[in-house]
């Protein structure tokens, strides 16, 4: 089996100052803000809400993350599972509608030891993948090509999650409701 290491990555896990303008678990504050669009909420349901990523590994990078404050799987109820893993749903469709990947990557990483930076409060990462989107760029000059600015994706998921049925769209700096009838 080939490894890739990243020794660059240990400053992003061992920082100290994580959000220092939130007050408590950032993913149980940012859905309450009125700046979705500044907090990159993009689209939220009943129980879960969808956060784009600050640091995407590709364009669309974005986290499902359920509302109730856990980082224990197995502590959330039949209702709060069903409406995550219907926004997951919703979120492979717009990721789909709005910039055709050939393919996602999906995925827990429950606690710090499997790679989770917010431990406390579990987010399912979608990161989507083109045939050839890795390259030599991290490889040899610690570098990371995104294509995209974040605030263009928040526009183009955005206009995707709008689109789909029960969805409203209460402008572009608010996040997009979506019903599961």
């Amino acid at each position: 089996m080939d490894q890739l290491f990243a020794p660059w990555r240990i400053e992003w896990v061992e920082r100290e100052e994580r959000n220092e303008d939130v007050d408590g678990c950032v993913f149980c504050t940012l859905p309450e803000r009125e700046d979705a669009r500044g907090s990159r909420v993009v689209a939220a349901s009943e129980r879960a809400f969808v956060l784009l990523n600050n640091y995407p590994y590709n364009p669309g990078h974005v986290m499902v993350i359920p509302r109730e404050h856990t980082g224990d799987y197995r502590a959330l109820d039949d209702a709060v599972l069903l409406d995550h893993a219907r926004l997951k749903r919703r979120t492979f469709d717009a990721l789909e509608t709005a910039l055709s990947p050939d393919g996602f990557n999906a995925g827990l990483n429950l606690g710090r030891s499997a790679g989770g930076s917010i431990g406390d409060h579990l987010h399912t990462h979608v990161v989507p993948r083109w045939a050839g989107d890795t390259n030599f760029m991290p490889v040899i000059s610690e570098t990371k090509v995104i294509v995209e600015a974040v605030e263009d994706t928040y526009d183009r998921l955005h206009a995707a999650f709008a689109g789909q049925p029960g969805a409203t769209d209460r402008g572009p700096d608010r996040t997009v409701e979506l019903r599961f009838d």
